[in-house]
């Protein structure tokens, strides 16, 4: 080096490293309670004749799917398979609007929603975008 570094530059460089150590601590603590907010997300929906009730997780999984006795009084095997797929299917878009707004102060809402979705050339366009500070539309 060519010149020294004075002690008031050390104890700058030395308050700046353990600001940023304070900072990546502090990430890490808020990382791990989003990550078990997410993970607590339940959603319940039920069928528009509210005779189907499906209760979904973080992921879209069926977690419980409840079928009021009253389904069996019109033998309709098509029309109850649709109830439960839409219900499901709803409570699947709630939970998933809640990740994202939860996530919505770290990861901006479409490049989530992109990647959760798995579109990985939105993904891509969108990181490309972010480094080379232009913006791409299709």
């Amino acid at each position: 080096m060519e010149a020294l570094l004075e002690d008031g530059d050390v104890a700058g460089l030395q308050a700046y490293a353990d600001e940023l150590r304070e900072t990546f601590m502090r990430m890490q603590r808020e990382a791990s309670d989003l990550n078990a907010r997410a993970q607590s997300i339940r959603i319940t929906e039920k069928s528009a004749d509210g005779l189907v009730s499906a209760t979904v997780g973080v992921r879209g999984e069926l977690i419980r799917l409840d079928l009021d006795p009253r389904v069996f009084r019109r033998p309709d095997a098509r029309g109850l398979a649709d109830a439960i797929t839409g219900t499901v299917q709803r409570a699947a878009a709630k939970a998933l609007d809640e990740l994202v707004e939860l996530f919505a102060p770290v990861v901006p809402p479409e490049q989530l929603r992109a990647h959760l979705n798995g579109d990985l050339e939105t993904v891509l366009d969108q990181l490309s975008s972010g480094m080379s500070g232009e913006t791409h539309h299709r």
